[in-house]
């Protein structure tokens, strides 16, 4: 027997409901901030054998220099992501830079765009603050993060900061244009 385009039918699939997120600047030290903190050092060290060693410090995300971000689904945190000023040429970073942090979506949150909707609350939060270039570290085992960037414009540049020696690092950067519109997050404006 023979089926014809017109006899296939797509599968009933029931709609799945999502729950709203809400995104919300917090310091880095806030609890929730703390609990996702260990769970993207433990997905480092099961992808890398050790988590980020870069030094963090709560002052270094707090407006204007920064800004940390949850997403939380009620009351529950699933993604988080923050930006940092980073200038030291010494560690090859340029003045006007920001530096993305902690980008990291729950495991069971995966695959529903939050780490791209926190990518460009940081972007437009660290435009509004004055910075010209967004900068990242990565790594090659992580290609998901890999992909998110390069789909959000952003390119490989010439290694910086503390992984700048490291074979698995991959640094990238994208521009941020003129700011438009309000203030950074936290700082009234």
């Amino acid at each position: 027997m023979e089926i014809r385009p017109a006899e296939i039918r797509p599968a009933e699939v029931p709609p799945v409901a999502v729950p709203p997120v809400e995104i919300r600047p917090v310091r880095y030290d806030h609890p929730d901030a703390v609990r996702l903190d260990a769970l993207v050092q433990q997905e480092y060290a099961r992808r890398y054998g050790d988590g980020d060693m870069t030094p963090l410090d709560p002052a270094m995300f707090a407006p204007p220099h920064g800004a940390y971000l949850i997403a939380y689904e009620g009351t529950r945190p699933v993604a988080t992501g923050g930006w940092r000023v980073q200038e030291d040429a010494d560690k090859g970073y340029a003045p006007g830079d920001a530096e993305i942090k902690r980008m990291f979506v729950i495991p069971e949150a995966r695959g529903r765009g939050l780490a791209r909707q926190i990518l460009a609350v940081l972007e437009a939060d660290a435009r509004a603050a004055g910075r010209s270039r967004m900068v990242l570290e990565t790594g090659i085992k992580q290609p998901e993060a890999l992909e998110l960037y390069a789909s959000s414009g952003y390119v490989h540049v010439k290694k910086f900061g503390l992984y700048r020696t490291y074979e698995d690092s991959r640094c990238m950067a994208k521009p941020l244009g003129t700011a438009e519109g309000a203030g950074p997050l936290g700082a009234g404006g």
